[in-house]
């Protein structure tokens, strides 16, 4: 496979955001129109103590993806209220249709004390064709269990014959970075499936190897079928030191299977990778693989983790 880089296709710096946000358009997620597509992703502001809150946004474009038709100036859906486990910051929405209405999976967060971060996924549908979200319930549908204790977050549903597939990553464990005096975070791929959207059974395990070391970080991963064969990109890094250094920064990974259980990892064919120089060369992060005119599509995420923007590619 070989994916064809089109280059940066937006940066939120160039347009005035909802909710006092300023830069960042991470995780981008498609929905796709008649005659349009519209872009879901997740952006930024500064609360009053000067940290951030990520709440999302939207970008459309015409079916070339070359041109910016509009951006959302609301709220696309609100942060979770004092307590819930979105209280802090959405990332990602996942965006899907099902059944006639409009579904996002959200991948919500909240601050800790001993640690940084906690995260869980929630539900929330749009009556108005993807403008607004409401939660179904305050209350995460997927979230720590026995063996997956923390951050269980990134979702990525698809229904296929009737049964709804997540993908989603979970936390094993933090360790402790003392040359940043940080605790970092490590976590992998796993797989839920459900009837109904709500009540989810976990498969309970790592599903793509580890390429790097047992500390590997895996990251939003996102599914397709072509070919006869269900494809598998996500975002894949070194544990610590991947802020200061590039090449422990995030790339592309990629895993296929056959039957939806086993998954075989691949990165040799992954099609894509980063630049010599510009806006991705030192990460690639946060894809997203989508059909649209009878193409497949890569959305991602650059330097900075998305501060300015992502890029586009096209499967060859």
């Amino acid at each position: 496979m070989k994916w064809k880089k089109f280059g940066k296709i937006f940066d939120p710096t160039k347009y005035k955001l909802a909710n006092n946000c300023l830069e960042f358009a991470q995780s981008p997620q498609t929905l796709v129109f008649d005659d349009f597509v519209r872009i879901y992703f997740s952006t930024r502001e500064k609360d009053e103590t000067g940290k951030y809150l990520s709440h999302i946004s939207f970008v459309e474009m015409d079916k070339s993806l070359k041109n910016v038709i509009g951006v959302s100036k609301h709220t696309v859906i609100k942060l979770g209220s004092l307590g819930c486990y979105d209280e802090h910051g959405i990332f990602p929405l996942n965006i899907m249709r099902d059944e006639g209405r409009v579904f996002g999976y959200i991948g919500g967060w909240s601050r800790r004390v001993s640690v940084s971060v906690e995260t869980s996924i929630g539900l929330a549908v749009s009556d108005d064709d993807g403008i607004t979200f409401k939660r179904v319930g305050a209350g995460p549908v997927l979230t720590s269990s026995i063996a997956e204790p923390f951050l269980v977050g990134d979702p990525f549903v698809l229904n296929i014959n009737g049964i709804y597939h997540m993908w989603y990553i979970y936390g094993v464990r933090w360790i402790y970075n003392p040359e940043e005096d940080v605790k970092e975070r490590v976590y992998k791929i796993g797989h839920a499936a459900s009837r109904d959207r709500i009540n989810w059974i976990k498969e309970g395990r790592q599903l793509v190897a580890d390429k790097l070391n047992s500390d590997e970080c895996q990251a939003l991963p996102t599914v397709i079928e072509f070919g006869g064969r269900y494809h598998m990109y996500f975002c894949y890094r070194q544990a610590v030191g991947f802020r200061q250094d590039k090449n422990r920064a995030y790339r592309i990974g990629y895993a296929y299977s056959e039957n939806l259980k086993d998954w075989i990892r691949d990165d040799v064919n992954v099609g894509i990778d980063v630049t010599t120089g510009g806006w991705d060369s030192n990460m690639m992060c946060y894809p997203h693989v989508f059909r649209c005119e009878d193409k497949l599509y890569m959305l991602y995420n650059g330097n900075e983790f998305g501060r300015f923007g992502f890029g586009l590619a096209v499967l060859e």
